[in-house]
């Protein structure tokens, strides 16, 4: 990787384990790395691996033209960005805040570098921190174009593939909220699932290449329900949603009838109730989409 003059140094701002994976990366690559946290201790190693460890946040940033964030959420990023020191020794830098939040969040943010003479892009980390320095690293990022190339030869560092989704400074976050409603609904359910087959004596191993069989079965559905969606035709050839409901009831009669809470399923069923009620019951599953985004 060939990372042109001037972009040789990096600070990362926040070292839980995400944040030293990313400094990790860095080091490897050969960027001269400063490395900061809020508790005291966490860069020892990363020091042992080259990397300056700076006392203060205004110390760590004013180390480099490239700042990256990476802290709990934007409520802890704030509080070290927005201190007035530290506000002060970021003016003519850029953040790469990788901090995960809100659409809003990241866009007040952004206002508040813009004013304060801060280059500011948004992004997200897709993929956990192990994968970060390898092919499997996915990244996503939102902000100005000119701003991402110009410092893509060292977000390259991180590995993986990285994403321009547009200027909108939100979409980073947008994406990231979306596809984390996918994740965290999916290991619902699968404990959902891991609960009744072990309440019917059927072990978790024993369940899982079934379950994984079904989770093969999403990604062209995620594909085909997608054309439905932005199309509007949101059809119910393969399986309308009448007869889905019908599937979702053996779920929680199973589930009740041990004693297992049904609350998520009960949910999607009221869900899928509802655009029956509307007078979809033809149609498919993903037309509860519209029916959630009405106002």
């Amino acid at each position: 990787m060939s990372i042109p003059s001037g972009h040789s140094t990096v600070t990362v701002l926040g070292l839980g384990p995400m944040g030293r994976s990313l400094a990790g990366a860095f080091l490897e690559a050969g960027l001269r790395t400063t490395v900061w946290n809020r508790t005291p201790g966490r860069d020892r190693e990363l020091i042992g691996q080259g990397a300056a460890g700076a006392a203060t946040a205004e110390e760590a940033v004013a180390a480099s033209d490239l700042i990256v964030v990476c802290l709990v959420n934007y409520d802890a990023a704030d509080a070290v960005l927005r201190q007035d020191a530290v506000t002060r020794a970021l003016k003519g830098r850029t953040v790469v805040n990788l901090t995960a939040d809100t659409p809003d969040r990241a866009r007040g943010t952004a206002g508040w570098a813009t004013a304060h003479g801060i280059r500011y892009l948004d992004g997200a980390i897709m993929t956990p921190a192990p994968s970060i320095g390898t092919p499997e690293a996915v990244f996503l990022h939102s902000g100005p174009q000119d701003l991402f190339d110009e410092h893509l030869p060292v977000l390259e560092a991180l590995g993986g593939t990285h994403t321009h989704l547009g200027e909108e400074i939100g979409r980073a976050a947008t994406y990231d909220v979306a596809l984390l409603d996918i994740f965290w609904t999916a290991m619902a359910g699968y404990a959902h699932a891991v609960a009744i087959a072990r309440a019917e004596g059927v072990t978790a191993r024993e369940l899982a290449p079934f379950a994984q069989g079904i989770g093969a079965i999403l990604p062209p559905l995620f594909a085909e329900f997608a054309e439905d969606a932005d199309s509007g035709s949101y059809s119910g050839a393969i399986n309308p949603i009448t007869s889905a409901v019908s599937t979702m009831t053996h779920v929680v009669a199973v589930s009740e009838a041990h004693g297992i809470d049904a609350g998520v399923m009960r949910a999607a069923e009221g869900m899928a109730r509802r655009v029956i009620g509307l007078g979809h019951g033809t149609d498919g599953f993903i037309r509860v989409a519209e029916v959630l985004g009405r106002h």
